[in-house]
């Protein structure tokens, strides 16, 4: 089996909570994808579109600064990305985290938490953020009531 790093963003907590759980049932490495000015709650207010989330999403070049780049990613062959779903898609952090790092030759399967919508173009999204020989797979949306088994199955499905 090849060597995995579980990598997320969180800004609720949700998404670590899941991130934790699926490092765990992969035996995988965890790191969290830090901004370097960490989200409030009324960043956060989708409904506000003076929002910085809301402004983040939507101008597709915004690449908010990370806290860190400490990320060993050549010490991996497979990367399970984590991240909420905004506006359909990745938040634009994961963009910034995706151009930080070489990802040549790597295969990253996105998993993601979302209150109701699916991936929809998040692939298409990210994929210009990394090498052409980067594979990019939608993974799965895991927003709870997952067991230890079962995020184990999905993750030898995924390798």
């Amino acid at each position: 089996m090849s060597k995995v790093l579980v990598a997320y963003f969180s800004a609720s907590g949700t998404t670590a909570r899941v991130a934790k759980e699926l490092a765990q049932a992969a035996g995988a490495d965890l790191y969290e994808i830090k901004p370097a000015v960490p989200y409030t709650r009324a960043d956060l207010n989708w409904m506000d579109k003076r929002s910085r989330s809301s402004i983040e999403m939507n101008d597709k070049s915004s690449r908010p600064a990370l806290a860190d780049q400490d990320a060993d990613i050549a010490a991996y062959d497979t990367i399970l990305l984590g991240f909420p779903i905004w506006w359909y898609v990745a938040p634009t952090i994961i963009n910034t985290f995706l151009e930080s790092y070489d990802f040549s030759g790597k295969k990253i399967v996105l998993f993601a938490t979302s209150g109701g919508s699916g991936f929809g173009r998040t692939v298409a999204g990210l994929k210009p953020s990394v090498a052409a020989d980067t594979a990019i797979v939608e993974g799965k949306l895991l927003n709870g009531g997952q067991t230890a088994a079962g995020l184990k199955a999905w993750v030898e499905k995924v390798l």
